[in-house]
């Protein structure tokens, strides 16, 4: 067998199992190695150039020791072939240097550059690309002063530019049941769904014929109403996976995700106003902005959220992010099978028994406590004086979606980009002590939401954190006059 720099890492460790040790022996990040899941998706395409690169060894070495390192316990004759020279510039091993091509390119796009002359250097620049190294560039981007708002409107632009080498990768696979799968699940659920809309629209052609369109306009709202369940798809990413990632020092690329989230879900809302109003053209021209959208937001996923997040999330992780997936629900489809990690993660539980908690005015069990908080008429969620989610309670009509993911999250990073500031706002009257209450109220379909904040402080006047309350009160609204007595006819 011959190896070289461009040797998959699968296949090594196919032909010669016992390299696993080695490996590892030599950096503690190859330790991923014994995921499955992590040798089906990125061990399939990394080669050994890149895992030299991961695991800051130098090239050579690296395949000189696994020469030995065979010989030794197979006996196996091997050679290596077209080592690479040290030195050479061209070989853009060392991931800082290729993070600084990847980001002067984007900076060039950014001025204006041509696109084609942009192309055409980073092919001759970079040979590959992995979505980790987008996903890295893009935060970097925005720490060393991008906006993201910026990032998010050169996010279409920069994929296409990177296209050809992101396709060159696998789209990953995961188990059934994992996590991965189900979002890769509702994704092709999506891409059903879009197809049949094409089909309505190219059925009354360009320009649309405006009488047949009127009579047939609704089953394209119908399609529209099916095609917005990708609500439930977008709330999984948004509160179990962006959070963990997040956890990992990985926070640009979701926010730049999370702010196109917000666009579909406007674009969405502009589409199924317009199907009753609007002529055939205009909405023509909404739902094929809309489905562009949302079928380039399936790709970004596919070839970079997904495979960076198998990359950098473990076993214990992604089981996390299972068990809240329930609770926000799913998009067309179910699980195809019950997954759970093969490392769990040791949770730190309470002592059994009845034990009692003293209160100021009570000794209540932890159950107890439990089942007065998930019973209320109103949702609570608790937030420290570190602006980090600690609580919240899980009653059975949940007003908006929350799920385990938050917790210990920043709640900043809980709300779309556009409502922060307003979030930073209260936050800072709450912890001055300018103002101590806030309070909105809104129509959600034939809900009347109440929404109240409370800043939170000690018996010292120091403020140790928020309670948010909301509370359905279309009911409420309606009270007139007064009841005295029970009434359970």
């Amino acid at each position: 067998m011959e190896i070289s720099e461009k040797t998959k890492i699968d296949d090594l460790l196919n032909q010669y199992p016992f390299l696993l040790d080695f490996f590892i022996n030599k950096s503690p990040h190859f330790k991923n190695l014994k995921n499955p899941i992590m040798r089906k998706t990125i061990g399939k395409v990394a080669t050994l150039s890149r895992v030299a690169a991961m695991g800051n060894l130098d090239l050579d070495d690296l395949l000189r020791d696994l020469l030995l390192e065979i010989q030794e316990k197979s006996g196996g004759e091997l050679k290596v072939v077209g080592e690479t020279e040290p030195g050479a510039a061209e070989d853009l091993d060392d991931p800082e240097t290729r993070q600084e091509v990847l980001k002067g390119i984007i900076k060039d796009l950014h001025k204006g550059e041509d696109m084609e002359s942009l192309k055409k250097r980073f092919q001759e620049l970079v040979q590959h690309v992995s979505p980790s190294e987008i996903a890295n560039m893009e935060q970097k981007l925005i720490a060393e002063g991008m906006p993201e708002t910026e990032v998010k409107r050169l996010c279409d632009v920069h994929v296409a530019l990177f296209k050809e080498a992101l396709e060159k990768h696998e789209i990953p696979g995961a188990p059934a049941g994992h996590p991965v799968n189900t979002l890769m699940k509702e994704n092709r659920a999506a891409e059903a769904v879009m197809d049949e809309m094409d089909g309505f629209l190219l059925k009354f052609g360009t320009p649309p014929d405006e009488a047949g369109f009127q009579a047939g306009k609704g089953a394209l709202a119908e399609l529209l109403d099916d095609l917005s369940k990708i609500d439930l798809h977008y709330l999984k990413k948004e509160n179990q996976l962006f959070p963990l990632l997040e956890d990992h020092d990985i926070s640009g690329p979701s926010q730049v995700m999370w702010a196109i989230h917000d666009d579909i879900r406007a674009m969405m809302k502009k589409c199924m106003e317009a199907v009753p109003e609007k002529k055939a053209e205009e909405v023509a021209a909404c739902v094929k902005e809309l489905l562009s959208a949302v079928r380039e937001m399936i790709y970004k996923e596919e070839h970079i959220l997904y495979p960076m997040s198998l990359e950098t999330l473990s076993d214990a992780e992604w089981g996390r992010v299972r068990q809240g997936e329930d609770e926000i629900g799913y998009a067309w489809i179910e699980p195809e099978a019950e997954w759970s990690p093969m490392v769990l993660e040791q949770e730190e539980k309470g002592a059994p028994g009845e034990e009692k908690i003293s209160l100021d005015t009570g000794y209540i069990s932890r159950d107890l406590i439990n089942l007065m908080l998930t019973h209320l008429p109103v949702d609570i969620t608790l937030v420290d004086e570190e602006d980090r989610v600690a609580y919240y309670s899980q009653g059975k009509e949940r007003i908006f979606p929350r799920s385990p993911g938050i917790i210990g999250r920043k709640v900043q990073r809980c709300h779309p980009p556009d409502s922060v500031e307003i979030v930073e706002k209260i936050l800072d009257a709450f912890k001055s002590g300018k103002k101590d209450v806030a309070e909105f109220w809104l129509q959600l379909g034939e809900k009347f939401v109440y929404i109240r904040y409370f800043a939170l402080y000690d018996q010292t006047g120091i403020y140790k954190g928020c309670l948010e309350v909301s509370q359905e009160i279309s009911g409420i609204r309606k009270l007139e006059g007064q009841r005295r007595l029970l009434d359970w006819e």
